[in-house]
């Protein structure tokens, strides 16, 4: 399980350092791929073949089905760890993300995510201010704290 907030910054060459508690779990190759809210998704190998069930379970008949996969897949790539921990980013998912220099990298359950620290900043004071509210529909889904 993923968990937790870390402040790191990207390199000229588009490598992040990936948490220490985050590498084992990783493993030795993982796939980034666009996430939601204009995040980047890192699953590690089994996660990434659970949502790829998960997809390919999607009614090919649908357009939004359709287009959902082609933009999960479609930005996918395979990824390894360097020796010092980090990771290359290909610059069209940076670009997706907004990454140029500093970034935060969470741990959320199945995936870690990459954000944009001030995409993220916005994006979090945003939630925080309706987190109650959240919550609170979450009984919706037969969720309770």
């Amino acid at each position: 399980m993923f968990m937790g907030e870390f402040q790191h910054s990207i390199d000229d060459k588009g490598r992040v350092i990936i948490p220490a508690k985050f590498r084992e779990s990783l493993g030795p190759s993982f796939v980034v791929t666009r996430g939601l809210d204009q995040c980047l998704f890192v699953y590690p190998m089994e996660e990434w073949g659970v949502m790829e069930q998960k997809l390919k379970a999607l009614p090919l008949m649908k357009s939004d089905a359709r287009a959902f996969t082609r933009f999960f897949f479609s930005g996918a790539t395979e990824c390894e760890l360097d020796k010092q921990g980090r990771v290359n980013l290909p610059g069209n998912l940076r670009e997706y993300a907004k990454l140029d220099k500093d970034c935060v990298v969470l741990g959320v359950s199945n995936r870690v995510e990459i954000w944009s620290k001030g995409i993220w900043e916005s994006y979090f004071n945003q939630s925080e201010e309706a987190f109650n509210d959240i919550a609170e529909k979450l009984v919706d889904f037969n969720f309770d704290l």
